[in-house]
């Protein structure tokens, strides 16, 4: 294997081996908690602009499927991790190695460097801007180039990752046990999902809970998906400051008043920006697939998978706005609900993919909201 070096912005260097391909690579670093899931942590759009570092020390020994693309190509900048398994097998068969999906994508990783040193650095003095550098390069040098990658703060990332057109998704989640019962679609309601960097096991779970879904564009007018129609509106996680995207924060707002709207992630902080309240940047952010939530009407505790870097500041909700769960490590918002309006969000990821599956709940509670307002349209 060949050498590598990542540098921080800090002054740190690290020299480790390469392996996927041989290319540079600057970003934001971050570290991800997951024990599983690298596809799906390389592959979430939510990334992209960053050097994901693995804590889980072993990673790669289950090779690459497709089956847990989380989006159709790598999203990272760069993979770091502490052993590069030698060994890819899966009982799918045929799995791919980490390193030739890294080296296929243009993807440079990093092994061989003590990733708990890594880790507490960026606990310690925040998310570091990064670089990977191939061969031994100088110390000066190497920190220098980190220090010039840009900040993700103000930056439009989500325009990097949002597709181009307009798609409809018709896929549900794999079951062992067969097909899932799904009425017609001509039957099921039709809900709008924004693509901010959207992962696709939020679209299986929206057919699978029986909406028909359409995708559409960030930068989609309120107006052309009012024409719609749909029963509900879905506004999906994404990368970078939410603040950098005002096209998306003015379409969330004026649909607020018309439709069900239940957001994740990216588009939890668009809402809440949307509604009057504020968002800021977090120290190191929430990487991982085990992060303890509370839902704060019933006190009951759900173990969730978290992908952000930015949080809302639950001092500047609205009066008519309130916190409807909290991150349980540091008192953050983790989900908010309007007060009289169907409106709802989680920062968190209750698609899982990786990480458990406590939190699926949600997406029927989307499903009643819709039910609701069609109710009452009925009536009136």
């Amino acid at each position: 294997m060949r050498d590598v070096t990542l540098a921080l912005e800090d002054g740190t260097v690290f020299r480790g081996k390469g392996f996927g391909a041989k290319a540079e690579a600057a970003g934001e670093v971050v570290f991800n908690t997951a024990l599983s899931g690298y596809q799906e942590v390389l592959t979430d759009p939510s990334y992209c602009g960053q050097i994901v570092t693995m804590t889980y020390p072993e990673i790669g020994n289950y090779g690459i499927a497709q089956e847990d693309m989380e989006s159709g190509k790598i999203q990272v900048e760069g993979f770091v991790v502490r052993n590069l398994s030698p060994v890819a097998s899966s009982w799918r068969g045929g799995a791919k190695s980490l390193d030739a999906f890294l080296s296929e994508q243009g993807i440079p990783g990093v092994s061989g460097i003590d990733t708990r040193m890594l880790v507490r650095i960026l606990r310690t003095k925040g998310a570091q801007r990064g670089v990977i550098l191939d061969g031994k390069v100088s110390e000066n040098v190497a920190v220098e180039k980190a220090r010039q990658v840009p900040s993700i703060v103000g930056i439009d990332m989500v325009c990097r990752v949002t597709s181009k057109e307009a798609y409809d998704w018709s896929d549900p989640t794999f079951r062992f046990d067969g097909e899932h019962k799904l009425a017609p679609e001509s039957e099921r309601p039709l809900v709008v999902a924004y693509d901010f960097g959207i992962k696709r096991n939020i679209l299986r779970l929206l057919v699978t809970n029986g909406f028909r879904v359409r995708v559409v564009p960030a930068g989609t007018p309120a107006s052309e998906v009012e024409k719609l129609n749909p029963a509900g509106v879905f506004l999906s996680n994404g990368p970078g400051d939410p603040d950098a995207v005002p096209y998306a924060i003015a379409a969330a707002r004026e649909l607020s008043a018309k439709f069900p709207i239940f957001g994740i992630c990216l588009g939890h902080q668009i809402l809440g920006l949307a509604l009057g309240a504020k968002t800021y940047k977090l120290k190191f952010g929430h990487r991982g697939a085990n992060h303890p939530v509370q839902e704060l009407p019933s006190m009951r505790v759900e173990v969730s998978s978290q992908n952000h870097g930015f949080a809302v500041d639950a001092k500047s909700l609205p009066s008519d706005l309130e916190v409807s769960h909290i991150n349980l490590n540091d008192q953050t918002v983790s989900g908010m609900r309007h007060k009289s309006l169907p409106l709802f969000s989680v920062q968190y990821h209750p698609e899982a993919s990786p990480g458990p599956h406590d939190s699926e709940y949600l997406f029927k509670q989307f499903v009643e909201a819709v039910r609701t307002r069609a109710a009452v349209k009925v009536r009136s």
